[in-house]
């Protein structure tokens, strides 16, 4: 069976420049969508550029130009959105909203993946304010998607390890501490944290898959369910020294939210679920779902231990 043509939307991304990276590695024919907004946005420029050297195929579109986007989804099979939905850098989460409008009126895409890549919004219904807009704006998505009947596939990856791992979940540095280390209350909670480069091949996986078809895709392997003490350990073991230990409360987390402007406000909500409330591992995957590396045994996903190495 020939490999789908893949269309990736926010190619030059944080997470988008890893999924176009592991298309054309696993042998699709790759197109990122190059944006007239960039005007002089150098390094997305020269980054669209070396995707061209790599084979991707460039289409010109806008969001604001609804012709150009049926026109650029036409062209492809699948399209994987990559687009930021966090408020520190950009946040254009309901933009998919007018990329949906265009794969409906092109009606020939077999699969949409839209930019999730973190926590199942389906399960955040009860999150926190102002950060729930995050799930509650995903959600619009989803239904967009549903109601217009477009194929898809939803992929939770939870934590990405360079937000979370290799800081050991600290919320002001993404660089591992070596003296003292903030443990949220008692920082038993399981947590999930994946390398960005294997939720890009597993995303990528899906995309001919007919057992992802309308379903959840869980990054959730099971050596990377960790503790936030779990991860502290792995990190002592590699420098060879124990860190002081901070413990934190849950009333004095939340209560540090006060005052915080909107973008530090939504990221403290997001970090009590994940390590207080333990949203990301607190359920089983139901038939709506499955989890990444039960369909693909063959991915080598890394474990967190061998990537604080990198830190050393």
């Amino acid at each position: 069976m020939a490999k789908s043509k893949v269309l990736v939307v926010g190619g030059t991304g944080y997470i988008g420049k890893r999924i176009v990276k592991a298309s054309l590695a696993q042998g699709h024919i790759t197109y990122v969508l190059q944006r007239r907004e960039m005007g002089l946005d150098i390094d997305k420029i020269q980054m669209l550029l070396s995707f061209k050297k790599q084979g991707a195929r460039l289409i010109q579109g806008s969001f604001s130009d609804h012709q150009s986007l049926v026109d650029a989804v036409k062209q492809v099979d699948v399209v994987i959105c990559t687009m930021s939905g966090v408020h520190f850098r950009s946040h254009n989460i309901l933009l998919q909203l007018k990329l949906v409008d265009a794969i409906k009126e092109a009606g020939n895409i077999k699969r949409f993946i839209p930019s999730e890549f973190g926590t199942d919004p389906s399960r955040m219904g009860h999150a926190l304010e102002p950060g729930r807009v995050t799930f509650d704006e995903k959600m619009r998505v989803r239904r967009a998607i549903e109601d217009a009947k477009i194929p898809f596939t939803y992929v939770t990856a939870n934590c990405f390890a360079g937000y979370f791992a290799g800081n050991l979940s600290q919320m002001e540095t993404l660089l591992p501490p070596r003296d003292k280390v903030t443990i949220y209350g008692d920082g038993n909670v399981k947590v999930v944290y994946m390398d960005e480069d294997d939720v890009a091949l597993y995303t990528i996986k899906t995309i001919d898959d007919p057992r992802t078809l309308n379903k959840t895709l869980n990054i959730r392997p099971p050596e990377n369910i960790l503790s936030q003490r779990e991860l502290v350990e792995k990190w002592e073991k590699l420098i060879g020294k124990e860190l002081q230990k901070i413990s934190c409360s849950q009333e004095d987390f939340l209560a540090s939210m006060k005052g915080l402007d909107f973008a530090s406000q939504v990221g403290v909500g997001h970090f009590y679920h994940f390590f207080y409330e333990g949203c990301l591992t607190n359920f089983e995957i139901g038939e709506e779902g499955d989890e990444a590396s039960e369909l693909y045994p063959d991915v080598k996903y890394t474990r967190m231990d061998e990537y604080l190495k990198m830190y050393l």
